[in-house]
């Protein structure tokens, strides 16, 4: 599955976590230290869904953002016809 939404086009960035050590100066310390860089990747929070596209219905990969935006148009309810 591609980690890219199908509407907007998010995908993964890459970025870092810096982890600090000490007390700031203005606090009364010697100052704080970066002690470790440590790289990383955000990925985006994504789902697959249903969606209506060319009037037929599509499966599609699709970040939360642009579901909760209403970027995406669900299918209608399937009808089902009772068996008597």
């Amino acid at each position: 599955m591609s980690r890219v939404c199908d509407i907007c086009g998010k995908g993964p960035v890459a970025g870092g976590s810096i982890s600090r050590r000490g007390l700031a100066k203005k606090k009364g310390g010697v100052g704080s230290r970066v002690i470790a860089r440590n790289k990383r990747i955000f990925r985006p929070n994504l789902k697959t869904v249903r969606a209506w596209i060319n009037n037929g219905v599509k499966r599609v990969t699709v970040c939360t953002g642009c579901l909760q935006a209403g970027k995406v148009t669900k299918p209608p309810a399937r009808e089902y016809s009772k068996a008597e």
